[in-house]
């Protein structure tokens, strides 16, 4: 019996792909600099961003101060360009995501969330209408531990008080969040209804796993 589903948070819930982009291109364009001498430190720092090791603000600062072109002003154009973009991310999400959450909220299954995510998201997410659904919300940044760790999913199983075999894990595949939540004894399905709309890096539905095309989908596997 399925007593809590633990969702991932980004193109699974809400997707980066609509409205305006701001990612390491992006980032790059607005510094002046080109995108291999920006990814020289934006990518290395990936894990230590998501961990909660460093914020978006030394970040920025390092590669403007390695690049010989740092100014107070360029720094917090960035910074508030990011944070902004990230805040729309979930002013753009599907219609039928609240709906869909709203009918697990009355089958009196509970709701967490595990999501891998930057400082600069965490504002985004624990302001977001989303957020008031999720009984247990395990943010990267804040716990110091991301997935495909197991530590992250055995922190939510504890944290909802429930078993790990009577929880339904969805996501849409990133970060090897499937297999980890397969190997922490959950049911794992694949959030596939934005796999359509990243076209950056378009996904595909993973082989092994069950899925959903549409969130009503979820509700009624729930139901049945």
């Amino acid at each position: 019996m399925i007593k809590a589903v633990i969702f991932d948070m980004y193109e699974t819930l809400v997707t980066q792909n609509r409205g305006p982009l701001y990612f390491g291109e992006h980032i790059a364009a607005d510094m002046g600099i080109s995108e291999a001498k920006f990814r020289e430190i934006w990518d290395v720092t990936d894990d230590d961003r998501t961990l909660g090791k460093l914020t978006l603000r030394e970040t920025i600062d390092m590669i403007l101060k390695a690049n010989d072109i740092y100014t107070k002003e360029l720094s917090d154009k960035i910074v508030t360009k990011r944070s902004e973009i990230k805040k729309q991310h979930f002013r753009d999400f599907r219609d039928d995501i609240i709906p869909m959450l709203e009918g697990i909220k009355k089958l009196g299954i509970k709701i967490a969330l595990i999501s891998n995510c930057y400082e600069e998201e965490v504002p985004a997410i624990r302001e977001s209408s989303i957020f008031p659904y999720f009984d247990v919300a395990m943010l990267s940044y804040e716990q110091g531990v991301m997935k495909p760790d197991q530590e992250i999913y055995e922190r939510a199983v504890k944290a909802l008080n429930v078993a790990a075999e009577e929880c339904l894990y969805v996501g849409d595949g990133g970060s090897h969040e499937l297999e980890a939540a397969l190997e922490a004894g959950m049911k794992p399905m694949q959030a596939r209804w934005y796999l359509a709309e990243n076209t950056r890096k378009p996904p595909k539905p993973k082989a092994g796993f069950e899925g959903f095309d549409r969130p009503e989908e979820l509700t009624a596997f729930l139901m049945s």
